[in-house]
């Protein structure tokens, strides 16, 4: 398809130029720095579109309406390719996409010829007295009225037949597109007459206010779209400080970046203690996948310049980034741009987007996507302040285990859910290190804690997913398990018991001069709900006395169950 397009241009151009040429040869009479004025008028004018309710608007018709007023088919349809080189330079096209070259210029080129011919065929001439002549002034206005119906219809083949697009004919665009029309084609009729009458000054008096019209307009749409996004940013900095866990911050942040501006690739590196930068989140194409392990050092690829300048980078394609890139970035990429996540002029890590397309971040309002940055970064590390947080107040210190005051809670909020059917049973286990006060008193009580740490490794993966473990106090702990019953808790208990009994413990920080490898054992008790108990501190109760009765009294290195 684009082989034939281009081929189609190659023989349609010329052919077409020459047949006009022939056809309806051009009168310039001299006029021909007219004509350049003209040429640069229209280039300027294609090059700068106004923007109108958010949509670019290309102006081009209405100036050729003028050229071809004046100087005829053939120099219309030459001006009008010629300025259509700028609008074809700022698409930046690759090299997939350069078959729009071709492709939009014959489809103007057609819409030229045609629209021409209709109008000749109907009697109209160039250079007509339009003032004085209605139906020449008829013919006038209908010439862009075809123009436009005949662009419309060719925009439309070509989306269906091309771009296999399914699309409807009648559609808002199009009908936005045809108001302008009937707006700005009486500015081209206005110029054609001025021009009659005064000559090339008719140009500056309407050229002149009408591009500094469409630089306002620019201008103006500019700052409304900054606006747009600062309130967007604002909302979404609200929703970003509400998100307390990492991951969940993480995900609405990359989610916000993929809404408002057009990415393929998102990932963000963290800066550690040691000043390295780790990738903690990779998201391509809208897909969440697993961050590559690795970290990159202060001046080192993309991170770790940005890292150290403190200053945004854009690469607008792969040749500018690919030399100095270390780490992952995906083959595909071309354009990338890199943002310090800063807080308090600290860099707390880096965040990398990228596309697929060259150019692609030239209109990214970088100071909206800093500032939005800037957001994430207060918000992640709060998320990470308040997960610490947590973590301080649920878990034990020294052995990274539940704590007894987050047990608790548990096992309130597993009764409720008991009460209400979610679950049919509760097993709580407890268990207790024999003799553990004479480890302290023959090593020394950091060897204590050594063993308290490596037991509750010991319980944590044996346990496995299976059930909650926790220390409960000292040398205690517990495990809490959901819809099991009590003679299959009975043996994972006994399990634990008998994997405690055979494997030596190490001891590292012994009082005596060299490691020690000691035995030890465990008793341990288990209580049933609704079973034993209906209450969590009766269960709690009730498992602790068949720890102690049941086992400690029947000689310890037992397993005991409740007996009421």
């Amino acid at each position: 398809m684009k082989i034939s397009i281009w081929a189609v241009w190659l023989i349609l151009l010329p052919l077409g130029l020459w047949f006009l040429y022939q056809t309806y040869p051009p009168k310039i009479d001299g006029n021909t720095s007219d004509i350049l004025a003209f040429l640069l008028f229209m280039s300027v004018v294609a090059s700068m579109p106004m923007m109108i309710n958010g949509r670019p608007v290309f102006f081009l018709q209405w100036a050729s309406l003028s050229v071809f007023l004046i100087f005829g088919l053939f120099i219309e349809t030459v001006l009008v390719q010629l300025a259509l080189i700028p609008i074809l330079l700022q698409l930046r096209l690759s090299q997939e996409t350069r078959f729009r070259l071709p492709l939009n210029s014959s489809m103007f080129f057609l819409v030229s010829i045609s629209s021409g011919l209709i109008y000749y065929g109907l009697g109209g001439k160039h250079a007509a007295d339009i003032l004085w002549y209605p139906n020449s002034l008829f013919l006038v206005i209908l010439y862009p009225l075809i123009y436009f119906l005949l662009n419309a219809i060719l925009i439309f083949f070509i989306s269906q037949v091309v771009y296999q697009r399914k699309e409807k004919f009648f559609t808002l665009d199009l009908g936005w597109e045809f108001v302008t029309t009937l707006i700005t084609y009486p500015v081209g009729i206005a110029l054609y007459i001025m021009y009659k009458q005064i000559g090339l000054i008719a140009l500056v008096l309407i050229g002149i206010p009408f591009i500094s019209l469409s630089v306002i307009l620019r201008l103006y749409h500019s700052s409304r779209t900054v606006n747009d996004y600062l309130k967007e940013i604002a909302e979404l900095g609200h929703q970003l400080t509400q998100n307390l866990q990492v991951k969940e911050t993480i995900a609405f942040f990359t989610n916000s970046l993929y809404k408002l501006f057009k990415l393929d690739f998102v990932f963000i590196h963290e800066v550690d203690e040691s000043n390295a930068l780790t990738m903690i989140a990779r998201v391509e194409n809208k897909r969440v996948f697993p961050s590559f392990p690795g970290v990159l050092l202060i001046n080192e690829g993309i991170c770790g310049n940005v890292f150290s300048t403190k200053e945004p980078a854009i690469y607008h394609q792969k040749r500018e980034w690919l030399p100095i890139n270390k780490g992952y970035m995906p083959m595909e990429t071309e354009s990338v741009l890199a943002i310090p996540l800063l807080k308090n002029e600290q860099v707390i890590g880096i965040l990398i987007v990228g596309s697929k397309k060259k150019r692609a971040f030239v209109h990214v309002p970088l100071m909206v996507l800093q500032l939005l940055c800037s957001q994430f970064a207060v918000a992640f590390e709060n998320a990470k302040y308040f997960e610490k947080t947590k973590e301080f107040s649920e878990r034990c210190a020294l052995t990274k285990l539940y704590n007894y005051c987050f047990f608790e809670q548990l096992l309130t909020s597993k009764f409720q859910e008991l009460k209400s059917s979610q679950i049919n049973q509760l097993v709580l286990i407890m268990l207790d290190i024999d003799y553990f006060k004479s480890i302290n008193d023959t090593y020394g009580h950091q060897a204590g804690n050594e063993v308290l740490v490596e037991f509750a490794k010991r319980i944590k993966y044996l346990v496995g997913n299976k059930g909650i473990v926790a220390r409960y106090g000292g040398e205690e702990f517990s495990i809490l398990l959901t819809n099991i019953n009590i003679q299959e808790a009975s043996e994972l208990a006994e399990f634990i018991r008998r994997m405690i009994e055979i494997h030596s413990f190490t001891i590292k920080q012994s009082m005596k001069s060299q490691p020690a490898k000691i035995k030890i054992t465990a008793s341990i008790g288990l209580a049933s709900a609704p079973h034993d108990a209906d209450e969590p501190l009766a269960l709690i109760k009730h498992a602790d006395r068949a720890l102690y009765t049941g086992a400690k009294q029947a000689g310890r290195n037992r397993v005991a169950r409740y007996v009421k």
